[in-house]
């Protein structure tokens, strides 16, 4: 047998060995790109239910990271119909989750449909284990729903970081100076508490702020920054439609906690 000969069959044996390794490479690389981000997600869902366990028990840490998913998860589908890639939440013990945007909203219409999604979808979840308390009596429900509707709610005050700020971009953006007048001052009276928890909340928050102060300022700069002012271009019907969900998805939260509140034992909240 030539050398050559030899060769030839060596490739005939090995070709169809090094064509399925090829191919399980490649699906295991897609495996893993699809399965990294749910162990991420899952690895930190389970991280935060340790450490709120300790806090609050396991029962009210499950339904309370449960509440932050489908919150999260209104950012995730609202973001997919705008066509923005995304990314699966991470949770952060004491500072909720967070998605993070892939590519920048094209305009403030899309950052504000985005931005409402969240809060849309998380008191849909907490009106919903709320309403468990009538098939149950565990008041534990009324407690997690009561904690929901609050978290919405605060999600809802007119500065980014929060949902809030980026809803009403499509509203009115002046509406971030409302903001500031409340979360400011509040954080800055959290952190003076003594709470180590609420200043490191409070700095964080402030930092954030603080790096997006930009978007504040361009406000009064709009009118020499054409790209600037196409950004927050929006119809009437858009402003009148992200309006009455915003107001009204805060007035809703605000009732629907009173209601809450009435049905749980004096000094629960």
């Amino acid at each position: 047998m030539n050398r050559q000969t030899f060769r030839q069959r060596v490739k005939q044996l090995f070709a169809p060995v090094l064509v399925g390794l090829a191919a399980a490479g490649k699906w295991l690389l897609i495996g893993l790109k699809v399965a990294l981000p749910l162990l991420k997600m899952g690895g930190s869902m389970l991280f935060a239910v340790a450490i709120y366990s300790m806090a609050f028990g396991w029962q009210f840490a499950v339904g309370f990271i449960l509440l932050l998913f489908v919150h999260e998860m209104g950012h995730l589908i609202a973001a997919r119909m705008v066509g923005l890639k995304v990314s699966l939440p991470v949770f952060i013990p004491f500072f909720g989750a967070a998605i993070l945007m892939r590519e920048m909203p094209r305009n403030a219409w899309i950052e504000a449909i985005v931005g409402i999604g969240g809060p849309l979808l998380g008191s849909l979840g907490a009106l919903a284990v709320a309403g468990c308390y009538f098939l149950t009596g565990n008041q534990i429900y009324l407690a997690l729903g009561y904690t929901g509707c609050l978290i919405n709610l605060f999600n809802l005050v007119p500065i980014i970081p929060l949902d809030g700020g980026r809803i009403v971009s499509a509203i009115s953006p002046w509406l971030w100076l409302i903001g500031i007048a409340i979360l400011v001052p509040y954080l800055i009276y959290r952190a003076l508490s003594g709470n180590p928890i609420a200043i490191f909340f409070a700095v964080v928050v402030l930092f954030i702020v603080y790096r997006n102060s930009y978007r504040i300022v361009a406000l009064f700069r709009k009118q020499d920054n054409p790209v600037q002012a196409r950004y927050f271009e929006c119809t009437p019907v858009q402003r009148w439609t992200m309006g009455i969900l915003y107001f009204g998805l805060a007035a809703s939260l605000y009732i629907g906690m009173g209601f809450i509140k009435n049905l749980m034992p004096p000094g629960a909240f």
